[in-house]
Formats: structure tokens, sequence, C-alpha cells
């Protein structure tokens, strides 16, 4: 019994995570998670007894794993923090474009309605971002950067890369993600 109930848990949180990315959290509703997850009303209640917040919360948290988890291969396969930048952008980009633009950064839908009205849900995706910008932090220390350039080269990266989805999705187009990718590239260039 377990197996199901973790079956349907997972579906619930994965319906939860497509909606709120492409709909916003005001914009989803739970009745559209229970369909999209095929799940009886009762299930989300038991699996998620803090409700929407609970859900959403979870479903960030899974997202956030997912790009985390970009970041990890990429950083196995990158030579340098520049091609580990230019690769998690590309590889944002493409799914982005996979799903119609109905997709762009997981976690910044919900960041940037909910941030000054919900603080379980800001301190989420707060942590979300931290955790990215400490990665990227990381490589670019990797590369040879001091510690607080690092910090700053980080910070200035997330929010281009950011930046760019946002915009590339409101244009339905990839090309603010190309620009800032020829702009990140610079920026990041070793001499």
């Amino acid at each position: 019994m377990a197996v199901k109930g973790d079956e349907t848990r997972a579906r619930l949180i994965e319906a939860a995570r497509t909606l709120v990315e492409a709909k916003g959290y005001h914009g989803t509703g739970l009745n559209e998670v229970l369909v999209l997850a095929d799940a009886p009303r009762g299930s989300l209640y038991h699996h998620f007894p803090g409700g929407k917040d609970q859900l959403v919360g979870e479903a960030l948290a899974t997202a956030g794993r997912e790009v985390d988890g970009i970041v990890g291969e990429l950083a196995t396969k990158a030579a340098t923090s520049r091609e580990l930048v230019l690769g998690l952008l590309d590889a944002l980009a493409d799914r982005m474009v996979a799903a119609g633009y109905a997709k762009g950064c997981p976690v910044a839908t919900v960041a940037l309605e909910v941030a000054a009205t919900n603080d379980d849900l800001q301190s989420i995706c707060g942590g979300i971002y931290a955790g990215w910008q400490r990665a990227l932090a990381d490589a670019l220390q990797a590369d040879g950067h001091a510690a607080a350039e690092a910090e700053d080269l980080a910070a200035t990266v997330l929010a281009l890369v950011e930046g760019a989805l946002v915009l590339a999705r409101a244009s339905r187009s990839r090309i603010p993600v190309e620009r800032t990718s020829r702009r990140i590239a610079k920026l990041l260039d070793v001499d």
C-alpha cells in the first residue's frame, strides 16, 4: 500500500510543479492538480495536510533538485565554470523551448508572485537560489577567482540567466538567451 501512496504523492508533486511553473501559484487550482495527477481529493489532504503551500513547496524543492542535477552533470563534463554556466543556460533554454515556452526557471514564477506575501514559499525559493548561487561560486573559485569575486560573479551570472529566461519566455523567442550567452561568455572569459 505504501508504494501506491508514494506514487500518488509523486504524481501530485509533479502535477503541481508542471502547473505552477506554467501558470503561477495563484493561477493553479488544486482541482487542476488533482485532475492532472489523476488522484482523488482525499489523497491531496492525506499527503499534504499543509494544503497548497506544502504541495507547492515540495514541488519547488523537486524542481530545485532537478536543476541541481543538471549543474552536477555539467560540472563533471565542463572544463571551466564558463562552460558550466553556458551549458546550464542552454539546457534551461532547451527545456523552455521544448515546453512551448510554458516553462522557464522552475522557481521564478512562484518567487515573483509570492516573495512579499508568503514567508514559507519565499524561504524555499530563496534557499533554492542561494544553493544555485553557491554552486556557481564554487565553480568560479575552482577556476581561480577569489572568494569575494566568485560570489559577485555568481550573483551576476544567476541574475543574467534568470533575466534571459524571463525575457525569452515573454517574447517566445530564444534570442534573449542567445544574447545573454554571448555576454556571459565574455564576462567569464579566462585571459
